[in-house]
């Protein structure tokens, strides 16, 4: 289930992301608040991973999904450019990430 709780932790962390890139070009409280409720979310979530699974192992997790999916959001709807070493790059990240499952 700690896995489960991460993965969760990571998508919110990823649309905390997204929700502060339309909050800062829009500048609508709902957008922060959604903002705020992401990344509230996301640490409510990693808390619960982190109670079960090592702390550095969950960390890196759920930065790299955080990461990852920030640079792959930011493709896709905000208009940044999609070329191979990027997608090379978060390639990377996420074989690092499986890594780190595989081996905890």
């Amino acid at each position: 289930m700690a896995w489960i709780f991460l993965i969760i932790a990571g998508l919110c962390e990823m649309l905390g992301v997204t929700f502060m890139n339309w909050a800062i070009h829009r500048r609508t409280w709902p957008l922060w608040a959604a903002m705020i409720l992401g990344y509230g979310l996301s640490f409510g979530f990693l808390d619960l991973a982190l109670q079960t699974l090592p702390m550095g192992t969950a960390y890196a997790v759920w930065t790299g999904i955080g990461a990852a999916g920030g640079v792959i959001t930011g493709m896709l709807f905000f208009g940044e450019s999609k070329n191979w070493r990027k997608l090379l790059w978060v390639a990377v990240i996420l074989v690092a990430v499986m890594g780190l499952k595989l081996i905890s």
